[in-house]
């Protein structure tokens, strides 16, 4: 019996071949793209796994209505939380920076690499291989330091493993010696931490420390069966009391409203389900969009497989007539179109993989991983998938097939339908809502991706280096020392016009904020206020505008001890218009007793990304109190007439001089500032790829359904034509049906794209108006493409033999 189901079924591959092909073209593709996702997703997902008892082990996160979340503790927070709540058996410290690097040395070998500054129980949370020595108080005073296989090759070489013991220097003012007392392995799974060497945490021994104080990566590791959230209702009581008591020590009233939240994120969701930035956070919102958006393709490859199904009936109506009269039973007839169905799909399943292997590279290349086809569970759910998909797809055109009366199909009469004409029109009309709906979404997001770019910035960022410091030095001037040494060494380089500095750097976020008080009404406060420390040409540099008031003058004493300048976002804040703003004096949160007075107002610039609101700042010259030695950067402006050559001379001064033995770490600002657009670009690249597939597996379909249904009225052309109608009057009565329904699906899909798009703009402080050209171009297009596809098949019917279809009529 299979054996002559078998045949049965290749014998119709063979007669619809066309059919068959795009059915396995547009499986293979949406497939492949909804593999290509999935992995991502669960490569995201995967993070953290080789972490014994993770389930047990929560990141803390604080957090407030005011500043958000953030991923950082207070030392007191994690120490007496363990002490005072029993839910909770241990906590560490964990601040691992991954894009920040030092240089360690031994004898005349150094590594640069990233580091974490932790607590001795540190291993005990994350236990990482043994290479050699021991994890027992391998950082337990500030003596000792744990370093990775990689950093132990580079320092000690072959001999790496007998390295335990032997002293070694940090590059640093101290210039102090570590003992090595581990050497651990950095897990080959995926993990956020990877650090080359591990030292102990150098402020967690001081006494009184802040429970405000926010510096600290914690985790707990929490007794099995604990209520989280009644743990998280009284960590969060804990800090608000806490926070309280802080703001009275100050003199200030504490918000009720705005009172101090505590999360516990569990370490395995960390990577995409943090509250907050989190740890090389990613982007779950945009996976899960994407996700969904490939699932939609992946249904829409299923559509066609139904439709085209559905449409070949005529050609198996007396096929399945004669099985039943001969005693097939409609399960039989069911279990034969299922089998069908299935040959299509793991045909399709396995070009996928194919197309998979092929394409992951560049996938690879374009989201910064690494992924490979290794994981079992992949192959697991992919096979699962594959068959609920084969089910479902086939299960419908089999029933539809199935239940043909074999009286109606020998007599003939099968294919004037009703219920398959109205099938297959619903199952149409759905094809082109999702592809009406992917056209309206890529348009959109191309828009306000293009808004973005085209915005003004406040700043002018071309031609423009910034190179940050390697080697700093926050307890003494060196800082201070090393930015006017390399100021003016640099500035008598050919080709460099221009240098200044700051704390903050366009394009790499706030260094420092806090908050400011009203010095006349100390009730009304801003807070989150980016603390802008400045060389006296910065706004000049950057061809910032003021919108009132002037800029800072080193001629006035008082311009460089006590005066500011605010942007236009602060005196919002702050209830003030521009001019109402000059003058004001306030009390800024780095300096609490000391007034500054505002003697400009500067236009808004964005430093973090246009997607994200202006934050209030405060401008003063650098050149004062503790932000002299925060200077961790240069910014030069090249002039146009030899950039490489200029760029080729900084690079080997640098290198030679300003920090020989370190990397020069430098980005064009302008380059710099675009990177904040990259998650954004890299949404519209990859919604233009999935609407493209979308319209091919779409238009493929559509001409395959049309091809099957125009072959079905070739007797009725050829009558038509005998009776005198043109070619364009046949064209357009073919055509018209597909073209209605592509209207309908078009205004079906219009209230989902909006939504969608509505809540995806939410996203962005800054976005355009809901444009309604998309709309109309998604239907101009649609039919536009609907008409070429059919009337390309609709002429070919006008070209027909009329001999050959009326001769027995």
């Amino acid at each position: 019996m299979i054996k002559n189901w078998l045949k049965i079924a290749f014998i119709n591959y063979r007669k619809n071949w066309l059919s068959t092909m795009i059915n396995i073209l547009g499986l293979s593709v949406g497939l492949c793209v909804f593999l290509l996702i999935f992995i991502h997703w669960q490569d995201e997902k995967s993070y953290e796994d080789w972490i014994p008892n993770k389930e047990n082990i929560y990141l803390v996160e604080n957090g407030n209505s005011s500043f958000g979340t953030m991923v950082v503790s207070s030392y007191p927070e994690l120490t007496v939380s363990k002490e005072k709540f029993s839910e909770i058996q241990d906590f560490t410290i964990a601040n691992s920076w991954n894009g920040y690097k030092v240089r360690l040395m031994y004898g005349n070998k150094s590594a640069y690499t990233t580091n974490a500054r932790a607590t001795d129980s540190y291993f005990d949370f994350f236990p990482m291989e043994k290479i050699a020595g021991s994890f027992k108080n391998a950082i337990s005073d500030d003596s000792k330091i744990a370093i990775s296989e990689e950093t132990a090759k580079v320092l000690f070489g072959d001999e790496y493993k007998d390295c335990i013991g032997k002293t070694l220097k940090l590059d640093d003012s101290e210039n102090k010696s570590y003992v090595v007392t581990a050497v651990y392995k950095i897990p080959t799974g995926n993990t956020v931490f990877r650090p080359g060497f591990i030292m102990r945490h150098p402020n967690i021994d001081k006494q009184n420390l802040e429970w405000t104080n926010y510096s600290y990566v914690g985790y707990f590791k929490i007794k099995p069966g604990t209520d989280i959230a009644a743990l998280e209702k009284k960590l969060s009581e804990q800090q608000s009391q806490q926070e309280k008591i802080s703001s009275e020590k100050w003199g200030e009233k504490y918000d009720e409203k705005n009172s101090a939240k505590v999360y516990l994120t569990p370490i395995s969701k960390m990577k995409l389900d943090a509250k907050s930035e989190g740890i090389d956070k990613g982007d779950k919102k945009s996976i899960m969009i994407l996700l969904g958006l490939s699932a939609l393709i992946l249904l829409l490859s299923g559509i066609n497989l139904i439709n085209l199904k559905t449409a070949q009936a005529s050609q198996r109506a007396k096929e399945v007539g004669v099985r039943k009269v001969v005693g097939s039973s409609k399960s039989k007839l069911i279990l034969q179109f299922l089998l069908e169905t299935f040959i299509i799909c793991f045909t399709a399943y396995i070009l996928a993989f194919a197309m998979v292997e092929l394409l992951l590279p560049s996938y690879n290349k374009f989201l910064g991983k690494g992924i490979k086809l290794n994981d079992i569970n992949l192959f697991i759910y992919s096979g699962l998938l594959l068959i609920v998909f084969s089910f479902i797809s086939g299960l419908i055109p089999a029933l539809y097939l199935s239940n043909f009366k074999p009286i109606n199909t020998l007599k003939g009469n099968f294919s004037r339908s009703r219920n398959g004409v109205w099938l297959r029109n619903s199952i149409l009309t759905l094809q082109l809502i999702i592809s009406s709906f992917f056209i309206i979404c890529s348009l959109i997001i191309h828009s306000q991706v293009k808004f973005m770019m085209n915005k003004d910035l406040g700043f002018k960022g071309d031609q423009i280096v910034n190179i940050q410091f390697n080697k700093t030095d926050w307890e003494n001037d060196y800082n201070y020392k090393k930015y006017i040494r390399l100021k003016n060494e640099i500035s008598k380089i050919q080709g460099v016009e221009d240098i200044t500095g700051s704390i903050n750097s366009i394009g790499l976020g706030m260094a420092n904020a806090s908050l400011v008080k009203n010095a006349l009404d100390t009730t009304k406060t801003v807070e989150n206020v980016v603390t802008g420390a400045i060389d006296y040409n910065y706004f000049r540099f950057y061809k910032m505008k003021f919108v009132s008031g002037r800029d800072m003058d080193l001629r006035y004493a008082s311009d460089t001890i006590s005066g500011t300048v605010a942007n236009e976002s602060f005196i919002k804040k702050m209830g003030w218009n521009k001019d109402q703003a000059l003058g004001k004096k306030v009390f800024p949160g780095w300096e609490q007793k000391k007034k500054y007075k505002i003697i400009g107002v500067l236009k808004d610039f964005h430093i973090n990304g246009v997607d994200k609101p202006v934050e209030p700042m405060l401008f003063f010259n650098y050149d004062r109190n503790w932000a002299k030695n925060n200077m961790q950067n240069l910014q030069i402006k090249l002039s146009g007439d030899d950039i490489n050559g200029t760029l080729e001379q900084i690079k080997e001064f640098w290198l030679t001089k300003a920090e020989p033995g370190y990397p020069i770490n430098y980005e064009f600002v302008d380059k710099q500032f675009a990177k904040t657009f990259e998650k954004f670009q890299k949404q519209q690249t990859l919604f233009t790829i999935l609407n493209i597939v979308v319209l091919v597996i779409a238009l493929l379909g559509l001409f395959a359904l049309s091809s099957l249904l125009i072959e079905q009225k070739l007797k009725d052309v050829a009558i038509k034509k005998t009776l005198g109608a043109d070619e364009k009057m046949i064209i357009w009565d073919l055509t018209k049906r597909f073209l209605l329904i592509c209207v309908i699906a078009v205004f079906i899909s219009i209230p989902f794209g909006y939504y969608a798009m509505n809540e995806w703009l939410k996203d962005f402080s800054y976005r355009i108006d809901m444009p309604v050209w998309p709309y109309v171009l998604s239907m101009i297009s649609l039919l536009l493409l609907t008409f070429i596809v059919v009337s390309f098949k609709a002429y070919r019917a006008t070209k027909i033999n009329l001999v050959k279809h009326l001769k027995y009529e």
